[in-house]
């Protein structure tokens, strides 16, 4: 992709995702079914542990998490979600919650209290 067409707005980036499915025709050929695409994000997902549990180099790294992230976006695309507000949404959530040490590393989860 040219320079002149990367941005760091959302929209540039979902716009570049929308041109590969576009490309693709992911709509009409199963590209966009939903269990296809968590299958996939979970191969990924096997592929960023696989860097990081075997000490791969950051370039790696780096080339899977992208991977992730566009097919997150996709996933965006596939079901007519709006991440871009829900990821504000939930970034106010989650300012407003308190932190936990669980086994010697910071948690900022909904905690709930069992009794």
């Amino acid at each position: 992709m040219q320079d002149e067409r990367r941005s760091d707005s959302w929209a540039a980036m979902m716009a570049a995702v929308q041109a590969f499915h576009d490309k693709h025709d992911f709509r009409n050929n199963g590209g966009e079914e939903l269990t296809y695409r968590v299958a996939l994000m979970a191969e990924e997902l096997g592929e960023v542990s696989s860097c990081v549990t075997k000490g791969k180099s950051p370039s790696a790294l780096v080339e899977e998490l992208e991977d992730l992230l566009i097919l997150v976006m996709g996933t965006d695309i596939a079901t007519g979600l709006d991440l871009n507000k829900a990821f504000w949404d939930k970034m106010d959530k989650l300012m407003q919650r308190d932190a936990r040490m669980v086994d010697g590393r910071i948690r900022v989860s909904e905690f709930r209290d069992v009794d």
